[in-house]
């Protein structure tokens, strides 16, 4: 799923291309897309585009007339810009939005439609698609310690909790708590004011570091491939591979539809977290430290 710097990067390519344009004609493949019926869509046709603003991990239009339309990408939605009257593709398009300079295309991959349009009028009504997060980036540090421990939760839990904490999702809270050295399984009651200064520094300072690097590498064109894995990423999908800063191979525990990555070296005290599958299934014989890991490895041998 698209987050912070993910949407930010959206932003930086979409603001040249389409902000000051109107939207001379909108074509709808996938019905599952839209979500609401007042305003209808085909009230956007005509209107000009004024500005962009991310609402979370959604992205916001501001047209005329006070009309907005809200996209949230979800886990496999993403946009593309191709040249104008490019065609929906048939087996992963969604909607295809025309502008003078060219098409631009949402997609989304996977048998799932998840990703979803709305069209409102006026910010009471963008305001109502807010999940109420606190937006971590240009966050005192005493509203972020509110908000991360307004609920006992794992970290890994309240970092990606959008109600919580704004545009944190899988993939940016494994590397914030990387950064931060801290256990994505540690209760945020636990946590001691210096932890809680040093998560705070760390996920502001991790997500405008993201977001530079992707607008950086991207530059002036728009980006082909928005993607949650990251070969220069420290621990997110890096289950194996060595943690970049001590060399201890990342490790990940998983639940339902999520994992998490973690460096027991950096984050855990060398302690292996086992997820409650992992648990009832290997019992007595789940490895509990890294010296525990590396002697059944050598059984194995």
């Amino acid at each position: 799923m698209p987050e912070f710097p993910d949407i930010e990067l959206y932003l930086h390519a979409l603001r040249p291309r389409i902000v000051g344009q109107p939207l001379e004609a909108v074509r709808l493949a996938s019905p599952f897309l839209l979500r609401s019926i007042d305003p209808p869509l085909d009230a956007a046709v005509g209107k000009t585009v004024r500005s962009l603003r991310r609402l979370g991990k959604r992205i916001v239009w501001e047209m005329d007339d006070d009309l907005f339309l809200v996209f949230h990408l979800m886990i496999a939605g993403r946009f593309q810009w191709k040249e104008r009257g490019t065609k929906v593709t048939a087996k992963v398009g969604l909607a295809a939005f025309d502008f003078p300079g060219g098409t631009l295309l949402l997609t989304e991959a996977g048998s799932k439609r998840q990703a979803s349009l709305y069209v409102v009028r006026g910010e009471a009504a963008v305001a109502a698609h807010d999940p109420g997060g606190l937006e971590v980036v240009g966050s005192t540090l005493d509203a972020f310690a509110h908000a991360l421990t307004r609920e006992n939760h794992t970290l890994k839990r309240a970092l990606t909790d959008p109600a919580l904490l704004s545009g944190i999702g899988n993939a940016y809270s494994d590397e914030i708590l990387h950064a931060a050295r801290l256990s994505p399984m540690k209760l945020t009651s636990q946590l001691s004011a210096e932890e809680i200064a040093r998560l705070h520094a760390m996920a502001v300072a991790t997500l405008l570091q993201w977001r530079d690097v992707l607008v950086a590498e991207a530059g002036d064109v728009f980006p082909a491939k928005v993607t949650a894995f990251r070969p220069a990423m420290a621990v997110h999908g890096r289950f194996g591979k060595p943690c970049p800063v001590c060399g201890t191979a990342v490790q990940r525990i998983r639940y339902a539809s999520n994992e998490a990555n973690y460096c027991p070296s950096c984050q855990t005290g060398g302690r292996l977290l086992a997820d409650r599958s992992l648990s009832r299934l290997m019992k007595g014989d789940w490895p509990k430290t890294l010296e525990d890991l590396e002697r059944k490895k050598e059984r194995r041998r």
